[in-house]
């Protein structure tokens, strides 16, 4: 007997829909409870799928409903329906696929997809065969509802229906959409395509069989009068650019000129997908050659693209010039991610390399938008092509740029100065003689009486940050920063956003060269404390975390302290330890704890109490957790983070000072912990902590040494690149400290960390690292290591040429001389990159000197005068003259 509803029932049932579609809080609140109660019932289910199929009395959105609550038990407790429920829903779905409305088809797509993908695709064998069928069917709401689920399904099972475990569908399916490519309805030739592209990038077998035809059948539908149609085929091209560029390049001038006219197309999301096209195109090794005779068309369409639209002006309230007072909603502000401690080294001209692992910077900043749009993707695209073609994109640019940047309409102006800072990366070169008149005009538009021409003037401005510092500091730089500043108090929080970023962009920049403006920009930025809302201060404590980076101890004046840290420690006792506003703060503190050095003692005490709290509670939870993880709430690990880089902040700024700090707490055991972490940040952070405390009291580090030793060991893997190069930092100045007691640890770090420098691909950041900590055990263990120097000299020399003179590298050499000294036969094999390694130094001090000067002449009197001449021919001109100037060899 086939199941049916008892009346009453059902009347519950539809009462209960209809209370969930009230307004109503406590309404809402009744019916969660009298939901939980039904589902006690195994039928309960029956109920929900007969409303959604068979009730067809009842208006639309309520039968929907009934669907939707369905999905969402399906979700939560499948597993736990009997099979005659199961089976009763099953049947319902298929045999109801085709319901006249659209709503209904689709609710019962989505309910077909979450039982698919609850892994019963397996035991559901009749599925696919049956909706393929019935594509087949005379009736169109039938196969338009077929495709819906079909579609729905590839999009969420794409991988399982590719392999094996269903005996390879593709195989039948994939040639059956092509077919459907030329069906009469577009909304089918739309899922058809649809259902196509969720097959390209995993380059699915059964697809590249076909991959001449699918190519055929998308040119045929490219005029395709839908616009579903022509986004579906623009993104299938862009796809298959990356996954099949060899089947494109026949063709590639015909989809060229097709994708210049659907970036044009008068549907957005056409234009959108087509305009991903020159991205990805930008991407790959023949886009020079295939595209360089299209800028000339290309170029003026993807500036045309970089205008706001209508709809962006009205959601970015283009029209309210003055917000400053309107508090920010919640939900505007984005999740900010710590970027954990890296250890890098001082490089030849230039400041200390960021790791290599560092994400790109946004380039367009509508964030208000954060919805990916036309102007954005033509943004980039018009940035990834600077890159590419460099100088050569100016002659198509350049005549358009003039128009642009002194148009009267704001709209127009905005998109010009847009495009002024997408091209700077790219065509800075070629920029630089037309600057002297741009900059100026850029500044003069920070003043400009429209917002939104305001805020994009600070971010192109902060993109020739570069160029401005290098120029005479009162030609740009002064009426530059002058400028900023104000944008900084503008009654736009827009602007106030864009503007506090760009500054955070020229202090990296111009370090030092604000020194005689701090007084002025300290005032600002603690006006603004006082005036912006809550997402603004986040960025805020940004641009002072990196005024501290670029100015350094030049902060710690007594009068700079005074105005800054009053605001900054009211807000730190403001905030509450759960609350996420802490993480930029205790970012910002950091780099101010370093650059004051001594003159955060004042404010050391509370600052590191409330870190080594937050690293116990995270702990502490983190446990609670993993013991009954269905009681507890998993911790947020960033709080942990965060504040072990203020403690490694503290320690580097404070140095000596910390000691009493840390004789009066539980960090090491907390440190013991949080070095076996499983989440890589934390260990990451927990090693430069280590490092840091080991330079600054060792005596407090030494007797956890031999616990500590096989963890540092255990993480010298080259998997986690960052936690590998702090660990390896951390041994280094630890084998400083711990002089010839380090003997015991060597064999259990050195092994590694040769195999790291020998690597390759291995970023440059750990390649200098592994090589210092290499050296530096050397220099306290000589026997112990000295016997692998011809394993790794060779790399050990080229590492390390191109760091600035320091102490890290003075240490490191002096233990390569001594390991020579104890097996001059391992580097005589490599003998011109010591040589080269050697030259690479400024001026070292005169003890190390004078043991590069034995090495050279120790070598040029073992292999005799007439050898060393044939030897030293080898030599670059460059460094013979350095050698015979500063060692006489």
């Amino acid at each position: 007997m086939e199941w049916q509803p008892d009346e009453q029932g059902l009347q519950q049932v539809l009462q209960l829909l209809k209370d969930s579609q009230s307004p109503n809080t406590v309404t809402q609140r009744a019916v969660q409870q009298k939901l939980e109660q039904l589902n006690q019932f195994p039928d309960f289910n029956n109920y929900l799928i007969f409303v959604l199929t068979r009730l067809k009395t009842e208006d639309e959105p309520t039968r929907s409903l009934s669907g939707l609550i369905l999905k969402n038990n399906v979700k939560a407790h499948y597993q736990n329906f009997p099979s005659a429920v199961a089976d009763f829903i099953k049947q319902e779905c298929l045999n109801n696929i085709g319901d006249p409305s659209p709503l209904i088809r689709a609710t019962i797509g989505i309910l077909i997809t979450t039982i698919a993908s609850k892994g019963e695709l397996q035991t559901w064998p009749e599925l696919l065969p049956q909706l393929c069928n019935l594509l087949n069917s005379e009736d169109y709401n039938t196969c338009e509802g077929s495709f819906g689920a079909l579609q729905k399904i590839c999009e969420d099972s794409s991988e399982l229906l590719d392999s094996d475990a269903l005996n390879r569908p593709l195989n039948i399916m994939i040639p059956k959409f092509l077919q459907f490519f030329k069906h009469c309805s577009p909304k089918i030739r739309s899922h058809a395509i649809a259902c196509v592209n969720q097959f390209i990038i995993g380059r699915a077998q059964a697809l590249m069989d076909n991959i001449d035809t699918f190519i055929e059948s998308l040119f045929a539908l490219a005029a395709d009068e839908d616009s579903e149609v022509r986004k579906n085929v623009c993104r299938a091209l862009v796809m298959l650019l990356e996954v099949r560029i060899d089947r494109l390049i026949p063709h590639m001038h015909s989809i060229i000129q097709y994708m210049l006219q659907r970036t044009q197309d008068p549907d957005e999301n056409v234009a959108l997908e087509a305009c991903e096209f020159w991205l990805t195109l930008a991407e790959q090794p023949i886009c020079k050659e295939v595209l360089s005779g299209h800028l000339v068309q290309l170029i003026p369409i993807l500036v045309n693209g970089m205008k706001y639209s209508e709809i962006d002006i009205i959601l970015l309230k283009g029209d309210v010039e003055e917000d400053e007072a309107v508090p920010d909603s919640e939900q505007d502000i984005k999740p900010r991610f710590h970027k954990s401690r890296t250890v890098t080294l001082q490089h030849e001209g230039g400041e200390g390399e960021e790791g290599e692992d560092i994400e790109e910077d946004d380039d367009d900043d509508d964030d208000t938008l954060s919805d990916w749009n036309l102007r954005k993707c033509s943004a980039a695209a018009l940035d990834v092509l600077a890159n590419v073609f460099r100088d050569e994109l100016l002659p198509h640019l350049l005549p358009l740029l003039k128009g642009l940047l002194f148009h009267l309409d704001w709209v127009i102006k905005e998109s010009g100065i847009l495009v002024l800072g997408a091209i700077a990366e790219g065509c800075m070169q070629g920029m630089v003689p037309y600057l002297p008149e741009l900059i100026p005009h850029l500044i003069q538009c920070l003043c400009d009486k429209k917002a939104l021409v305001r805020s994009i003037a600070c971010w192109t401005l902060s993109r020739y940050a570069h160029w401005v510092v290098s120029q005479p500091p009162d030609s740009y730089l002064k009426p530059l920063m002058t400028e900023l500043l104000k944008r900084i108090l503008d009654s736009n929080k827009k602007v106030q956003e864009a503007a506090c970023s760009a500054f955070a962009t020229l202090e990296e920049e111009a370090c030092t060269e604000l020194v005689p403006y701090l007084s002025f920009i300290l005032d600002t930025l603690v006006f603004a404390f006082g005036k912006y809302q809550h997402k603004n201060l986040l960025i805020l404590y940004d641009a002072i975390g990196t005024l501290a980076d670029s100015v350094g101890h030049h902060l710690n004046q007594p009068e700079y302290i005074q105005k800054l840290m009053p605001p900054l420690i009211a807000k730190w006792n403001e905030l509450k330890d759960e609350d996420k506003d802490l993480f930029p703060l205790l970012e910002c503190l950091s780099s101010v704890a370093t650059a004051l050095q001594s003159g955060f003692l004042p404010y050391c005490e509370p600052v590191y109490q409330r870190c080594v709290t937050l690293v116990q509670k995270t702990l502490a939870q983190a446990m609670m957790y993993n013991q009954h993880p269905d009681q507890y709430e998993a911790p947020d690990k960033d709080f942990m983070i965060v504040a072990l880089d203020l403690l490694s902040g503290l320690a580097e700024g404070l140095g000596g000072h910390v000691e009493q700090l840390v004789a009066r707490s539980n960090i090491m055991t907390l440190l013991f912990q949080c070095m076996q972490d499983t989440m890589p940040e934390v260990r990451q952070s927990s090693f430069a902590l280590l490092g840091d405390l080991t330079k600054a009291c060792f005596l407090h580090v030494k007797p956890c040494i031999a616990e500590f030793m096989p963890i540092l060991g255990l993480n010298l893997n080259p998997e986690f690149i960052s936690v590998c190069n702090n660990a390896t930092w951390a041994i280094g100045e630890i084998s400083m400290q711990m002089g010839a007691e380090m003997q015991p640890y060597v064999g259990m770090v050195l092994p590694h960390l040769v195999e790291i420098i020998n690597r390759p691909n291995t970023p440059k950041t750990l390649l200098e690292n592994t090589a210092i900590t290499i050296g530096r055990l050397g220099f306290v263990c000589p026997q112990e290591v000295a016997p692998q120097l011809q394993n790794f000299i060779r790399p050990w020399c080229t590492s390390l040429r191109n760091i600035r003179d320091n102490e890290e590298k003075d240490s490191a050499f002096r233990g390569i001389c001594v390991m020579i000294g104890v097996n001059p036969a391992g580097v005589v094999q490599d003998f011109i990159f010591f040589c080269d390694a050697v030259a690479s130094w400024v001026n070292p001090k005169d003890d190390l000197r004078d043991m590069f000067y034995k090495i050279l002449h120790g070598f040029k009197d073992q292999v005799g005068e007439e050898n060393w001449q044939q030897f030293s021919e080898q030599f670059p001109p460059l460094l013979k003259e350095r050698l015979s100037a500063c060692y006489g060899v």
